[in-house]
């Protein structure tokens, strides 16, 4: 994808082919789980077919950036959510997954894969963990700083716009740039935490734990039971967390706007989010190419999103063309909000240089590098991210 979804280690979105339950999930968790997904199916073919469905109204004075300006100064505007993928990390220095050359899949030619998608298979992960936290040491959370985009979805929190921002990154940012575990809805899982794989054990571990053990290049084991321990990120393979399809249910009926920002919109059930608005509900997209127009199959199955940008027809979605941050200061200049964004990213990122500061006067080990995303990585190290789009 070009700059949008991806997932990985240190940043990356966490995008997978298709999430599906397995065997390998927990187990106390996978009826719950399994039947959301099924009322959640169920839903999206419903609103697909038009059963029960309101009838389209424009909310929009015109299909701009600054209608949806308007529109979000407005009484009627008072939930956003924010749909998230990698596109809004790629200008803090995390590469994305699918980009021609660039991108994780394209560098991960010293690991010998069968395919470039295995190193974020739960079943490859649990046979050959070596790849997965070689590609952690290269894109650890902690060695990037948010970016604009992050800290725009910041403001729209500091407002009491923001009813909850759905991600698919697992490089922790939102949290770095503010937002609390309320405001977040991890779609594919994060870094923050790790837990043993022993199906008897299952211990959580920290994130400082974790890093110690990649950093020192050995293969985390649990200190009780010595199995192997694995990043709450969401593997091919696994099944999402149990909190997306709980909260969807709920924020997804009472959404004013939605904003989908830095993804492609190729992944489900992470996709089919946008279908799930009332027929009303605006909803602007920025990123570097339009995505998630209608398909008429995957409609049909109750997975389409049906942005319609361009035809006759369309009265509610926006799409601006560029990179995250180059909409997110667009937009928040015909908010009247461009300086407070401007001082909230040069403060926040001064804090951040000076903790980092202390840490390296204390004596702590300096972060590395960030990865630089061009060219083949160099052997022993790779670059690919958890759960790929």
């Amino acid at each position: 994808m070009a700059e949008r979804d991806a997932a990985g280690p240190g940043g990356r979105e966490a995008e997978r082919g298709a999430d599906s339950p397995d065997s390998d999930s927990d187990s106390e968790n996978g009826g719950a789980s399994g039947e959301s997904e099924m009322d959640f199916l169920r839903n999206l073919l419903s609103r697909t077919l038009g059963l029960g469905s309101e009838k389209p109204e424009k909310v929009l004075d015109e299909l701009t950036l600054d209608g949806v300006s308007r529109f979000m100064l407005s009484e009627k505007c008072r939930n956003i959510v924010c749909m998230v993928g990698a596109g809004i990390s790629t200008s803090a220095g995390i590469p994305d997954f699918r980009s021609p050359g660039t991108g994780l899949y394209a560098n991960l030619q010293s690991y010998n894969l069968p395919y470039p998608e295995a190193i974020f298979e739960i079943s490859y992960f649990k046979q050959h963990p070596e790849p997965f936290f070689a590609l952690a040491r290269e894109l650890y959370p902690g060695q990037f700083k948010p970016t604009v985009c992050h800290y725009f979805i910041r403001l729209l929190k500091e407002k009491g716009l923001l009813l909850r921002c759905y991600t698919q990154n697992i490089d922790t940012l939102e949290r770095v740039a503010g937002l609390d575990q309320d405001d977040l809805v991890e779609a594919h899982g994060t870094f923050f935490t790790s837990h043993c794989l022993g199906p008897s054990c299952k211990k959580q571990y920290s994130l400082d734990w974790m890093k110690e053990k990649i950093f020192s290049s050995l293969t985390p084991k649990c200190d009780k039971c010595q199995s192997l321990v694995k990043p709450d990120i969401v593997f091919f393979g696994e099944s999402l967390p149990p909190r997306f399809f709980a909260l969807m249910q709920s924020d997804f009926q009472k959404v004013d706007l939605l904003i989908i920002l830095g993804t492609s919109l190729q992944v489900q059930p992470f996709a089919s989010l946008v279908s799930r608005v009332p027929t009303n509900t605006p909803r602007l997209l920025i990123n570097k190419e339009k995505t998630g127009q209608s398909d008429p199959f995957m409609s049909l199955m109750g997975l389409g999103s049906g942005m319609d940008f361009d035809s006759e027809k369309a009265y509610r979605d926006v799409a601006w063309l560029g990179d995250c941050d180059g909409g997110c200061t667009a937009l928040a200049e015909l908010l009247g909000w461009k300086k407070e964004l401007e001082e909230l990213v040069r403060k926040e990122h001064a804090a951040i240089d000076a903790g980092s500061g202390q840490a390296s006067e204390a004596g702590a080990s300096p972060s590395p590098p960030p990865v630089k995303p061009a060219g083949p990585l160099p052997e022993k190290e790779g670059g690919a991210g958890s759960k790929a789009e």
